[in-house]
């Protein structure tokens, strides 16, 4: 049995609910959102040491170049009170142990849907090679994908909407369009932001349109010593993800050259494989999350 409280009005210092573990989710991008965190955890510690509740994890939306070491200090490990951590990103502290590297998923902050495949995702033929609608940044490799695609005319078989500037809120307008090119591309290309995993990642396998990834570390301090030795995409690569990697947009002409000769028999098999593949991930990261709290939170419960 659990519930789960959320929304503006959740303030630290009050929990509406008596229990005696507790998940918190909590947001350490950047100094105000750790401020926040920080804020929650100083009001569990307080719970934990008046026996008000016995159990505590963290899901942490990490900061994007890995600089997580702020919450070292309250794991159980460092002389701290909280079990187990989940972190995003190709965090160098996951262990398996007590601290796992968590998917990013879609951005559910700006209001991306749950999306249930149709018959006509599965089948129908798909107006674009390939999409991108994003922004470009001065000096990064997405400008070099820019350049690439207009070289060989292939941004005419691909919906490109380029942007100079990062809007965090999308107008309903930009976000039907967003959904509109996932939905009508066979690809999705995934250029590297801040870190190499993206929203969009997750976004486009909702719908169907295969993410090609550009597979190189960021800078910061991801991914250095990581339990599989295969960042960026740690996870998503030891869980099989059936996604084209690549290791610089050169590599493109290539990859869409070659989607160009494929069947739409061919292309519907592998949607189909990319959508299962998505709903197993999923169902894979939710068992594994709930077993490695009952592990770790209810130990006498196990026969």
């Amino acid at each position: 049995f659990h519930s789960f409280i959320t929304g503006p009005s959740v303030v630290p210092g009050y929990f509406s609910v008596e229990v005696e573990n507790v998940v918190l989710i909590l947001n350490g991008r950047e100094q105000p959102k750790i401020t926040y965190a920080t804020q929650w955890l100083r009001y569990a510690e307080t719970l934990i040491q008046t026996h008000k509740i016995q159990n505590v994890a963290v899901v942490l939306l990490g900061n994007e170049q890995c600089h997580n070491e702020w919450i070292q200090p309250y794991l159980k490990r460092h002389g701290g009170f909280v079990n187990l951590l989940f972190v995003t990103y190709d965090c160098t502290l996951a262990n398996e142990e007590d601290i796992f590297q968590w998917p990013l998923g879609v951005a559910t902050y700006r209001n991306f849907p749950v999306v249930e495949p149709s018959r006509s995702m599965l089948h129908d033929p798909r107006s674009h090679l390939c999409n991108f609608l994003g922004t470009v940044y001065k000096n990064s490799s997405r400008e070099t994908l820019m350049e690439i695609l207009k070289q060989d005319g292939l941004d005419k078989l691909c919906w490109i909407a380029a942007r100079e500037q990062w809007q965090p809120q999308e107008t309903n307008e930009s976000f039907k369009s967003y959904q509109d090119a996932l939905l009508q591309s066979d690809l999705t290309l995934c250029p590297v932001g801040i870190n190499t995993e993206c929203y969009r990642i997750y976004e486009a396998c909702s719908y169907g349109s295969l993410p090609v990834i550009e597979d190189v570390m960021t800078p910061g301090d991801c991914g250095n010593s990581s339990v599989y030795h295969s960042a960026p995409l740690q996870l998503l690569k030891a869980m099989g993800a059936p996604f084209i990697f690549i290791k610089k947009w050169e590599e493109l002409p290539a990859v869409l050259e070659k989607e160009k000769k494929m069947s739409l028999q061919e292309k519907i098999q592998r949607r189909k494989k990319l959508i299962e593949w998505y709903r197993n991930f999923k169902a894979q990261m939710r068992q594994k999350f709930i077993n490695v709290l009952e592990d770790s939170f209810l130990p006498n419960d196990k026969v």
